[in-house]
């Protein structure tokens, strides 16, 4: 297969602050074809906010390309990173209600819907929750956030037995009588109101998630403070509340999307949320077209899975014309 590059950077047309209620702004950018095919992005994390690499998954001049940094994260107000706001309001219901009202305020009847990571998680409650405004979908790295796949990253017995020094430094950072419970010790720091709790515990936390997350070691992002607090704070949230899913997950409701026409991407060595969730969603959903990335871990930018992604992309935008209208069954190109 051909490489597929990145399209070349953008910057937004138009970009605004959404009053979602509860004393929330959530900051939204659009890019590409104005009259091209809606799209809408879905980062991960949660937490993790929106960056111009996002917007080079899609044809600029096929797409309308639509992007925004989730509650209390990015440039969404107010910040997780000051430990003062609030995540009362932040759950798994509010971003799918977000994400429609967002779909509303830019006059889109329905979008392509693409998520990776955390962002597969949330387009997959969306689209249960709102089937008929999505047209298509392209999933990444899938997290299903079932109990299992929460030990894998939490518990000695996961991810830890891979990576022992990276482990090791993650547990260290809360104080031996604590370890029984890592993820109610960090919680109580992630939100301590003195920097000088908050910041070490969010900054081990956050390089916990980042470990491993591409098959060959990248170097870590450089996140400041307030970014690394937020991460952290949003993330222990919703691992701490189970994702804020339905009874039954996500794999219960796939019935209401079963006509939708995806793709599904996922690296065979993704160490963060490891194949078999993405198998598990696949075996649910045998229409969806399923790639298994062989030289590939977590990240969304790794060459083999960046292909596959704009391969989608490209052949979504081939099929369907600048008119968007939801198709009732796959493209045969896509079966």
């Amino acid at each position: 297969m051909a490489s597929r590059e990145y399209y070349p950077p953008i910057e937004p047309y138009d970009s605004g602050l959404l009053d979602v209620g509860d004393g929330n702004r959530v900051h939204w950018e659009t890019c590409g074809n104005p009259e091209g095919l809606p799209a809408v992005f879905l980062h991960g994390g949660p937490g993790g906010g929106v960056l111009p690499d996002h917007r080079r998954f899609f044809d600029p001049s096929r797409y309308r390309i639509v992007l925004f940094d989730q509650r209390n994260c990015g440039r969404s107000l107010p910040c997780a990173g000051d430990p003062a706001a609030s995540l009362d309001h932040n759950t798994t219901p509010h971003l799918v209600a977000d994400i429609e009202r967002l779909r509303e305020h830019l006059s889109i009847e329905s979008w392509l819907v693409f998520g990776g990571s955390w962002g597969s998680t949330l387009a997959l409650a969306y689209a249960q929750a709102h089937p008929g405004r999505v047209s298509a979908m392209v999933l990444r790295g899938i997290w299903l956030v079932r109990p299992w796949d929460e030990a894998w990253g939490l518990a000695a017995t996961g991810a830890a037995r891979l990576f022992p020094a990276e482990w090791e430094a993650f547990r260290d950072a809360i104080p031996p009588a604590e370890r029984d419970d890592l993820l109610a010790a960090y919680g109580r720091r992630v939100g301590h109101p003195d920097p000088a709790v908050h910041v070490p515990a969010a900054r081990a936390w956050a390089a916990w998630e980042l470990t491993a997350n591409t098959l060959l070691p990248v170097p870590p992002p450089e996140l400041d403070d307030a970014v690394t607090v937020a991460f952290a704070r949003i993330m222990h949230h919703y691992i701490a509340n189970g994702g804020f899913l339905p009874a039954g997950g996500l794999l219960a409701g796939v019935d209401r999307v079963r006509h939708i026409p995806a793709v599904i991407v996922n690296g065979r060595y993704d160490m963060k949320t490891p194949l078999e969730q993405a198998w598990d969603l696949h075996r649910a959903w045998p229409e969806a077209r399923f790639h298994i990335v062989e030289d590939a871990g977590h990240g969304g930018g790794e060459p083999g899975t960046r292909d596959r992604l704009i391969e989608a992309t490209d052949a979504f935008a081939a099929h369907f014309s600048t008119k968007w209208a939801p198709p009732h069954v796959p493209p045969k190109s896509l079966q």
